[in-house]
């Protein structure tokens, strides 16, 4: 929903002296957004268990420690090759119908590699190609579908709303390897791939039924480099919007060993307990949903951000103990709930931090920084790991956590309203 740069202005839901508090579960009264969180759910569900399938499959056709590594590889470069541009074009085009291309395209993808899968067609290096082109559609899709959030749900009821869907990709983490698992295990991979490549029904249904407000031009693919140096510009000349992609650098960074070394730690209780550690976070994920918007009512967003950070690295260090089950569950329960009030707090001031002609660029900008972020820091605590072992990864990890916030007086979050227009 790209609009003329010069002549929009950017319009904001004026502050009343005593601001009624939306509920944390209001964003779902909302058909619209309710309908999308559903959908989305589903299909970040298929995504997790394309991962898995994924990965799964590479390991039954090759024992090379580089092929196996480089399933990864293929997930997160298109982060880095198209990103920008995808933020750019998402400006530039009417989002919708951009979000219906992406859905389309990975469909098509998930669906191709499951019958190639299923017909004992595929090798590594088709699985790693099929891998690419399914990242290479996410990347497309997401700068696009995180700037649609403001045109879905009404502005008192948006930050509720970014939690929600933080929350509802983390249920999705939950559920999406726990089922693949099954999948996998009585059918094998191939079915798994085609599950994924339904899922995006119900996301390609909304988008096409979807009445949004109509695109005010069709700006020319040829001036998309012109578009990236505008945002780039945008980024260097406003102090909110370099705040916002240095805390989301150093959060991803050091919160990223996290994830690259929960597998490690989870593998001697079982791929069962796996899936319940997994469940535990998205609990906790949901939690941090619920408490966030009465957190921001009476919490500073950059207080709120460092008791989160606090927690966040508290379980991190917890979590190197190498606890018993119970213990780790709870530990892990923590961790959800801290991430999700984290990054959402993050997400909520990316969605602030520029004019709506300005939005998907920006965003596209902060998705460059926290998925690069998490794909680098993996790399990097793996390799801590296994140079000096992996409690000893995750309590540096935790300490520089800690550490990262010492910047945050000069880089504070913006706490502005949203831009809606």
């Amino acid at each position: 929903m790209a609009e003329s740069e010069s002549s929009l202005g950017v319009l904001a839901a004026t502050p009343q002296p005593q601001p009624r508090l939306a509920s944390a579960w209001s964003p779902f009264r909302e058909p619209l957004f309710r309908n999308l969180w559903l959908a989305s759910v589903i299909s970040y569900s298929g995504t997790w268990m394309q991962n898995i399938g994924t990965g799964w499959l590479m390991t039954s056709l090759t024992s090379s420690p580089m092929m196996i590594g480089l399933v990864q590889a293929a997930m997160s470069l298109p982060v880095f090759l198209v990103v920008l541009p995808a933020g750019a074009l998402a400006d530039m085009v009417d989002r919708r119908k951009l979000l219906i291309a992406s859905q389309v395209w990975m469909m098509g993808a998930a669906a191709m590699l499951g019958v190639l899968t299923i017909s004992h067609l595929v090798n590594p290096v088709l699985l790693l190609l099929f891998t690419f082109i399914l990242g290479f559609g996410a990347v497309m899709n997401d700068p696009a579908w995180q700037a649609i959030t403001p045109d879905v749900v009404s502005p008192q009821r948006f930050a509720s709303a970014v939690a929600l869907n933080s929350a509802g990709f983390n249920v999705a983490r939950a559920i999406g390897p726990a089922l693949g698992g099954i999948v996998i295990a009585v059918a094998g991979s191939g079915p798994a791939f085609l599950i994924n490549a339904a899922s995006f029904l119900g996301v390609i249904i909304f988008l096409y039924t979807w009445k949004s407000r109509p695109h005010a031009e069709q700006i020319p693919a040829a001036r998309i480099l012109e578009y990236i140096k505008a945002g780039m510009a945008h980024v260097n000349e406003t102090k909110p919007v370099q705040s916002v992609l240095v805390r989301t650098g150093l959060f991803s960074l050091f919160a990223s060993a996290f994830w690259a070394l929960l597998p490690i730690v989870a593998r001697p209780h079982g791929p069962v307990t796996y899936g319940i550690l997994l469940a535990s976070f998205g609990t906790g994920a949901l939690a941090g949903a619920v408490i966030l918007q009465p957190l921001r009512h009476r919490i500073n967003i950059n207080a709120l951000v460092c008791g989160a950070t606090v927690l966040f690295a508290a379980a991190i260090v917890a979590f190197a103990s190498g606890a018993n089950v119970k213990q780790l569950c709870i530990i892990l329960l923590v961790a959800g709930m801290s991430w999700i009030i984290m990054l959402a707090s993050l997400n909520i001031s990316a969605q602030q931090m520029s004019p709506v002609w300005l939005r998907a660029r920006s965003l596209s900008m902060y998705l460059l920084v926290l998925q690069g972020g998490m794909a680098a820091g993996s790399a990097i605590w793996g390799a801590v790991a296994s140079q000096y072992g992996v409690p000893i990864a995750l309590r540096i990890s935790g300490i520089g956590l800690v550490l990262g916030l010492t910047t945050i007086g000069r880089h504070r979050l913006n706490t502005g309203p949203v831009s809606i227009a």
